[in-house]
């Protein structure tokens, strides 16, 4: 009897355990799957509204870390063209020295590179045409004095009431026409440089500069008109730059230019006109920008890319960003404008694009601040972003 009791007591307490946990472990059980799931629900609620948004959260800890700068933007600016250009000679700063007579090369004074005064001899040519203009010289200086000589003594006979008027009238005429005739021979022979000697002729420098082309070679036989040297003023140089015709009327007068020297650093000038007619085969204009004095490393003849502003675009309202800061994200163009936690996606309509800036047209206000240098991390922290949450 007592030990059917016992089993009875046994099988009452194991009743009595099962009836308690399945009251109140089920209820735990229960309980915190419901609030795990409400947590993962706000969660990616929270997720996917930071996506629509097109937020990136970054502290200015990170922001300095990744090294991305903030500017802010301002009205006011102008374009900027980039282009080619052509050093040149000024028309009075070059000059081609030619043989003003046929004949042989009988010296060289002068060689490529070498510096030139104005007036001095680079070459002289012994030729046949000189020794004809100095005769010539001669003779009309012989007639010149037999002419004054007889005017002379016609001079002392009238007043000595020898002669009549006349005949001194004559003799003055003669005089005049010899001085004339001597003149002409002395200016012909002097304009072709004939020497001393009658036979050579000296060719001479009408500029002062530097040889930049030496053709001529000694003993070679020349003609009249042959090029023998070029020479060219250092300080008298331009820049001669490409305008095309869709941007002509971006180009004035004073705009200023800013190019890069060879040797390092750069340099500014200014237009001082632009040609009113285009070229029939480049279909461009040229503007003339004068340097104001020679920089090391620039000679005529080579090229520079300059960086032209255009004060035709100058505009109280117009933007002008780095083209650093604008990016493409889903097929729109777009700015990262600073945020109080980061940045955000600011979507803007562009323009012109040139010697790194971008001209904004629209969607981008003076007073926000913007990234420009590095912007391209937050394009890509923000399509990680949005792939994570695709998955």
């Amino acid at each position: 009897m007592s030990r059917n009791k016992m089993i009875l007591g046994i099988l009452a307490a194991a009743l009595v355990a099962v009836i308690a946990f399945w009251v109140f472990g089920s209820s735990n059980y229960d309980e915190h799957p419901q609030e795990d799931s409400e947590e993962q629900a706000e969660d990616g609620e929270e997720a996917e509204g930071s996506s629509e948004e097109g937020l990136v959260l970054l502290s200015s800890e990170q922001i300095t870390a990744a090294k991305i700068t903030v500017v802010g933007v301002a009205n006011g600016g102008a374009g900027e063209l980039v282009l080619p250009a052509t050093i040149a000679a000024r028309p009075d700063s070059i000059a081609i020295i030619d043989a003003r007579a046929s004949g042989v090369v009988r010296s060289l004074r002068k060689s490529l590179g070498e510096n030139v005064r104005r007036g001095e001899a680079v070459a002289t040519i012994e030729s046949a045409e000189a020794a004809s203009l100095a005769a010539a010289r001669s003779a009309a200086q012989a007639r010149f004095n037999q002419a004054r000589a007889f005017f002379e003594r016609e001079q002392g006979l009238f007043d000595q009431n020898v002669t009549a008027r006349q005949d001194l009238e004559a003799a003055q005429a003669n005089l005049s026409v010899a001085r004339a005739e001597l003149n002409r021979a002395s200016a012909a022979a002097s304009a072709a440089g004939v020497g001393r000697d009658g036979r050579s002729i000296a060719v001479t420098s009408p500029i002062s500069g530097s040889v930049t082309a030496a053709t001529a070679t000694l003993g070679s036989f020349v003609n009249a008109g042959e090029e023998l040297f070029r020479v060219v003023n250092p300080n008298g140089l331009q820049i001669e730059v490409a305008i095309p015709a869709s941007d002509i009327g971006r180009i004035r007068p004073g705009d200023v230019a800013t190019f890069d020297l060879p040797g390092g650093g750069t340099a500014t000038a200014q237009v001082r006109a632009v040609t009113p007619s285009l070229d029939p085969e480049s279909r461009t204009a040229i503007a003339v920008l004068p340097l104001p004095r020679a920089l090391a490393g620039l000679q005529a003849g080579s090229f520079v890319e300059v960086r032209l502003q255009s004060s035709g675009e100058t505009s109280p309202n117009r933007i002008v960003v780095p083209e650093d800061a604008v990016q493409t994200v889903d097929g729109q163009t777009v700015v990262f404008a600073r945020t109080q936690d980061g940045f955000k996606v600011q979507s803007i309509e562009t323009g012109d694009r040139s010697a790194g800036m971008v001209t904004v047209l629209s969607g981008l206000e003076a007073g926000q601040r913007i990234a420009t240098d590095n912007a391209v991390l937050l394009k890509g922290e923000l399509e990680k972003d949005e792939a994570g949450h695709g998955h």
